[in-house]
């Protein structure tokens, strides 16, 4: 791989590195010991329209649009091979890049990956183009076309770099699209891991794109003419902009956007069991997760208890240097982000909410934020409301399960949630109640083979499954 001071002035458009022309850098700052990582281009629109025009280029001579789906496929699979081979150096780049605890980078950036390719391969050698269809209206025929769109734009978040690419990059490259990838500017060194990867198979120039860059940069590309579909994931207002963009250019956008996420405990639910849960499912990735489960809902005459439980867990959750292996919460992925979060939960304890633990070591250097659990604080509170995007959850009392799912559903949020009961079929009832786009049963945990999203201002569209592929796929009808 390219070292990271080597990306300060390249893009990647048409199968090779070519030099930007904008005069504009990132500057990758480790959150840990505030060191500098590496530097890549702040893209010009110029710089944009290359990409898309490799990207352009490439479908329209159907050098990879017009295989057939078997042939991606084998594609697909000697390229997770490769990003496989280089997973031993991804992981602990993104630990440097976003603070990002090394366990939960191999897992999320280097293993994670390769499952995603592979299983979008399997789809693809399942994928039909073409169907033959018995006519309604008279005797015969017709048939019906699924074609891939053209050009796809995937913008992705930092809080999972690696996984959050290959979730859209598997389905758009099984359909046949090409795309330009924009990684977020925060994580914008790791993503060459799949620019060189495509390079070592000899992938067909202008399949696999990519631009670095900031907001500025992502706007170019989701309104650049060339580009036929948006994929994104990321905060609720961006995706509202880029909804109005792609509305404006009728073009299609699936948008994986915030979440402020429910864990419901019924009257049965076991402490233990809910905490080993909550471990991950509310602090893994030191909060950082789209579906942290962020708000627990106790019932009344069990709050005291789950509160203790909870403050127990935040104390006894590893702090520290996220190359550790034994590191659970690592800093913060910014100073703009400590800065965000701090000042969320001052804002709650002048509102009238306790914060509580918040007081395990950390290091002095880094943008640590110790966990904290938040009670006391309204259901219709900022706290209880927004994502918080760090290590701190909010804890609420409800009086029958009715209350649970009023509280549940008072948010203009919907992407998560869990049930946690002894009963499972009892857990399920309620869960089938709540308005999210995914929710788990003890426990969230998302399976790859079934659809992901939102509802209400978590997004539009779903990921994962073999309906991911549609969302890069247009339909036609040739009538007889």
């Amino acid at each position: 791989m390219l070292e990271a001071t080597d990306l300060q002035e390249r893009i990647f458009a048409g199968g090779e590195y070519v030099h930007t022309s904008s005069t504009q850098v990132l500057t990758v700052e480790n959150p840990f010991d505030r060191s500098i990582v590496g530097h890549a281009p702040d893209s010009s629109p110029e710089d944009v329209d290359r990409a898309v025009t490799a990207a352009r280029e490439a479908f329209d001579s159907g050098s990879w649009s017009e295989l057939s789906p078997a042939d991606r496929a084998d594609w697909i699979d000697r390229l997770a091979d490769e990003i496989e081979a280089r997973g031993a150096t991804t992981a602990p780049l993104v630990t440097d890049e976003i603070g990002q605890p090394i366990t939960v980078a191999r897992g999320m950036n280097a293993i994670r990956p390769v499952q995603h390719l592979r299983y979008y391969a399997k789809i693809a050698r399942g994928l039909s183009v073409e169907q033959e269809r018995k006519n309604v209206d008279r005797e015969g025929s017709s048939l019906h076309l699924r074609r891939p769109l053209g050009v796809a734009a995937l913008i992705v978040p930092w809080n999972h770099p690696q996984s959050s690419t290959t979730l859209k990059l598997g389905p758009a490259l099984a359909a046949g699209c090409t795309v330009v990838i924009k990684p977020a500017a925060e994580s914008p060194l790791d993503i060459f891991t799949l620019a060189e990867a495509s390079r070592a198979i000899g992938l067909p120039p202008g399949v696999i794109n990519i631009v670095t860059g900031g907001r500025e940069t992502g706007q170019a590309l989701v309104a650049h003419p060339g580009v036929d579909k948006v994929a994104f994931t990321g905060s609720t207002a961006a995706g509202r902009h880029i909804a109005s963009v792609a509305g404006q250019r009728l073009i299609p956008a699936t948008l994986e956007l915030g979440g402020k996420s429910a864990g419901i405990l019924l009257d049965d639910a076991d402490l233990d069991d809910v905490m080993a849960s909550l471990r991950y499912a509310s602090f893994g990735n030191t909060g950082q997760n789209c579906v942290a489960l962020s708000r627990i809902l106790a019932p009344a005459h069990r709050y005291d208890e789950v509160v203790d439980a909870l403050v127990a867990l935040a104390r006894d959750l590893r702090v520290g240097d996220p190359k550790d292996d034994t590191t659970e919460v690592g800093p913060l992925v910014s100073a703009t982000a400590h800065a965000r979060v701090t000042g969320m939960l001052d804002r709650a304890q002048a509102e009238g909410a306790t914060i509580l633990a918040g007081d395990t070591p950390t290091p002095s250097e880094g943008y640590f934020f110790a966990p904290r659990v938040i009670v006391d604080a309204a259901v219709d509170s900022d706290i209880a409301q927004n994502e918080i995007f760090g290590p701190a959850i909010s804890v609420h009392r409800y009086t029958d399960v009715d209350d649970a799912v009023r509280i549940a559903n008072a948010t203009t949020y919907g992407l998560g949630g869990a049930v946690f009961s002894a009963d499972a079929d009892a857990a399920q009832t309620v869960a089938r109640r709540v308005q999210t786009g995914s929710i788990g049963i003890n426990g969230y945990r998302p399976d790859l083979g079934s659809p992901f999203g939102g509802v209400k201002a978590s997004g539009l569209g779903r990921e994962f499954g073999p309906e991911a592929v549609e969302n890069y796929r247009e339909s036609t009808s040739i009538f007889r």
